[in-house]
C-alpha cells in the first residue's frame, strides 16, 4: 500500500476551490512565491483560517529563477548592510536546521587573480578582512571558518582556472536550495500540517470592499473559467514584482513602488567547468562578480551541470515572462571564459533562465545592484497589506514582518501575535535520511522523509523506477507524484519546476515531453487535443529559450531539439 501525505487531500486542487468559496477567512494571501507561501505558513502556525491563490503556478515566477543559494551576501557588507548580511545568516542558520532535506551547506571557492599569481596586497588584505567580517556576523554559525588555501588547493577544487594567474585563494562556507522546491514544501507544509489553503493557476481579478475596508477577492480558476468570491478579513499582497498591480486594484492608482531588476543564469555541461564546489569569479571591468555552482550529484559521482550567474540590471519591459538575450549570455560567457582556460560558446548553453528582483525604489543610484535588498511592509487604509523586497534567503522573517502588520489590522489577541515559524520543520524533514545513497539519496534530498511516498510508486510499478528524462536523475514516478500530491496541473508545472527539467537541459526535456504527457495526462483528465496542446506549449518554452539569445542546439551528445 503507498503510504499517503500527513492530510490526505489538504493539497488537493478541487477541493481547495471548493473551500474558497464556501469558508471565511482571516487572512487571504494573493502570490504563490517563497514570500506568499511563507506568509500562509506564518498565519496558519498562528490558528488563523488561512487561504493563498496564486495566478500561475507555486513559484512560477522569481521564485524559481534565482541563484538557488541560501546565503548573506558577501556584496552586501561591501555596501554597509550588516544588519541585512546578519539577518540573512541567521535565517540561513534556521533554513539548515528547519529543512536539512532541502538546503544543505555547500563550500564557495574566491581566487584571487594576479600577474604571474602575485596577489596585490591591498586586495588581498581587503578581502580577507571581508571574511572575518563574514565570519563574525554570522557565517561562523555554520560551523566552519573561512580558510586561505594554496594555489594547489584551489587548482584541485577548479582545475579550468588559469594556473598562471590564481594564486592562494579564499573558502568560505554558505548553503543551496533548489528555490522552486522550498517553495512547493511551504506551501506545501502550511496546507497539510496546519490547514491552510493553498490555489494555484487562480489569479485574482478584483479585490473587493465594503466600508472601505477590504472583504477579499475574486479569483478566476484558469482551468474552468469560472469566478469565485473569496471573503477574508485581511488581505496580503505578496504578487512580488507584480505587487503594485495587486495595490491598483486597491487603491485605484498605480504606485510604481518597484523597480525591476533582472537576473539571469544560464546551464553548461560541468565537464568544462570542473568544480567541485561552487565559485565567485569576477566580471572583467565591472564591480560585480558571478556564481558558478555544480548542480549537485549523488555522492561520489561527478555533477553533469554547471550553472552560472547572475545578472543584475534595469529591466522595464513585459514582466509576464522574461526572456534571456544573446547580450545577457554573452556578458556571462566573457565572465565565465576570464576565468577559465577552457573556452566556453554559446554552443555549450543547455539551459536558461531569467527572473526578476521586486527591488523597492529607495536610492537615486542608476545601478539595480545598489537598490537595498531590505523589504518593506506597507498596509493600506482598507486593510491590505503589502510586502515588497527581500531576497530568498530572508523570506521567514519577510512572513513574520508582514503578518505583525496583519495582526495588528485585524486587533488579534496576543496569543496570535507572535510568529512561531522560527523552529518549525517543513514537511519531509521529519524522516529524511541524510546517509540515503544511490537513488534513494536524490530522493532523500528532494522529498525527505515524503520520499516514501515516491519510492512505494515505484516499487508498485517498476516502469516507475526508469529516467523521467535523458541525463537527468529524476523518476518517472517523480511525474506522478507531481501531479498526485503537488498539485502540478500542467506539463510545464512537472517538467519546469516539479522537476528542473528546463532549466537543465532544455533539449532533453523537450524530447521527453510526449512520454510525460502520457504518463500524466490520464491522472488529469486530459483529452488528447489537450494532451498535445500541453506537448506543444512546453516545447515551444524549449525552443523560446534557446532561440531568445539566438543559441543553437547543444552540443550534448544524445541530446537533440
Amino acid at each position: 500500500m503507498i503510504p499517503s501525505p500527513v492530510l490526505p487531500g489538504a493539497f488537493e486542487r478541487g477541493r481547495n476551490l471548493r473551500r474558497l468559496a464556501d469558508e471565511h477567512f482571516d487572512v487571504l494571501v494573493v502570490g504563490g512565491g517563497i514570500t506568499g507561501v511563507g506568509v500562509a505558513l506564518d498565519a496558519a502556525s498562528r490558528g488563523l483560517r488561512t487561504a493563498l491563490v496564486e495566478r500561475g503556478d507555486f513559484a512560477s515566477g522569481t521564485s524559481s529563477k534565482s541563484s538557488k543559494l541560501v546565503h548573506g551576501g558577501l556584496r552586501y557588507l561591501q555596501n554597509g548592510d550588516v544588519r541585512l548580511v546578519y539577518e540573512a545568516l541567521r535565517e540561513r542558520q534556521r533554513l539548515l536546521r528547519n529543512a536539512p532535506h532541502l538546503v544543505r551547506v555547500m563550500p564557495f571557492l574566491i581566487p584571487m587573480f594576479g600577474k604571474g599569481g602575485v596577489i596585490h596586497p591591498k586586495l588581498e588584505k581587503a578581502l580577507g578582512s571581508a571574511m572575518w567580517m563574514y565570519d563574525l556576523t554570522g557565517g561562523a554559525r555554520i560551523g566552519k571558518l573561512h580558510q586561505r588555501i594554496s594555489k594547489e588547493e584551489t587548482l584541485a577544487h577548479m582545475p579550468t582556472l588559469p594556473a598562471d594567474r590564481v594564486g592562494a585563494s579564499y573558502l568560505y562556507y554558505d548553503a543551496q536550495a533548489d528555490d522552486a522546491r522550498l517553495t512547493l514544501t511551504v506551501a506545501r507544509t502550511a496546507a497539510e500540517l496546519h490547514g491552510a489553503v493553498c490555489v494555484n493557476h487562480a489569479p485574482v481579478v478584483e479585490l473587493t470592499h465594503e466600508g472601505g475596508r477590504t472583504t477579499g477577492a475574486v479569483v478566476e480558476d484558469a482551468e474552468s473559467g469560472s469566478r469565485i468570491e473569496v471573503r477574508a478579513s485581511a488581505v496580503v499582497n505578496a504578487a512580488g514584482v507584480w505587487a503594485d498591480d495587486i495595490r491598483a486594484l486597491d487603491e485605484g492608482t498605480h504606485p510604481h513602488a518597484i523597480r525591476p531588476a533582472k537576473g539571469i543564469h544560464l546551464t553548461v555541461p560541468w565537464s568544462l567547468v570542473r568544480n567541485d564546489i561552487a565559485v565567485i569569479a569576477p566580471v572583467p571591468k565591472d564591480k560585480r562578480s558571478i556564481f558558478v555552482v555544480p548542480w549537485p550529484a549523488p555522492a561520489g559521482e561527478e555533477p553533469a551541470f554547471t550553472y552560472i550567474g547572475t545578472t543584475d540590471t534595469d529591466y522595464d519591459g513585459p514582466t509576464e515572462d522574461p526572456q534571456c538575450t544573446r547580450e545577457d549570455v554573452a556578458y556571462l560567457l566573457d565572465a565565465i571564459n576570464h576565468s577559465t582556460t577552457t573556452e566556453i560558446t554559446e554552443r555549450h548553453v543547455v539551459g536558461t533562465w531569467a527572473g526578476l528582483r521586486p527591488l523597492v525604489k529607495a536610492t537615486t543610484s542608476g545601478r539595480t545592484a545598489d537598490l537595498s535588498r531590505n523589504h518593506a511592509v506597507v498596509p493600506s487604509a482598507s486593510g491590505v497589506v503589502s510586502v515588497t523586497g527581500g531576497k530568498l534567503t530572508t523570506y521567514r522573517e519577510m512572513a513574520a514582518d508582514t503578518m505583525d502588520a496583519v495582526s495588528e489590522v485585524l486587533d488579534l489577541p496576543r496569543a496570535q501575535r507572535r510568529s512561531r515559524t522560527a523552529r518549525l520543520r517543513l514537511l519531509g524533514a521529519d524522516g529524511y535520511d541524510p546517509g540515503a545513497t544511490g537513488p534513494d539519496q536524490h530522493l532523500h534530498q528532494r522529498y525527505g522523509g515524503e520520499a516514501r511516498v515516491v519510492q512505494a510508486m515505484a516499487e508498485r510499478d517498476p516502469s516507475l523506477g526508469a529516467p523521467l528524462v535523458h541525463g537527468l536523475p529524476h523518476l518517472r514516478a517523480e511525474a506522478l507524484y507531481a501531479v498526485r500530491y503537488e498539485m502540478a496541473t500542467t506539463l510545464a508545472d512537472v517538467l519546469e519546476r516539479r522537476v528542473r527539467g528546463l532549466m537543465l537541459s532544455r533539449d532533453a526535456t523537450a524530447d521527453a515531453a510526449t512520454a510525460v504527457a502520457d504518463l500524466i495526462g490520464p491522472e488529469l483528465g486530459w483529452s488528447d487535443r489537450r494532451r498535445a496542446d500541453e506537448v506543444a506549449e512546453l516545447r515551444a518554452r524549449a525552443v523560446q529559450q534557446r532561440d531568445a539569445p539566438g543559441l543553437p542546439d547543444s552540443v550534448l551528445p544524445g541530446i537533440g531539439s
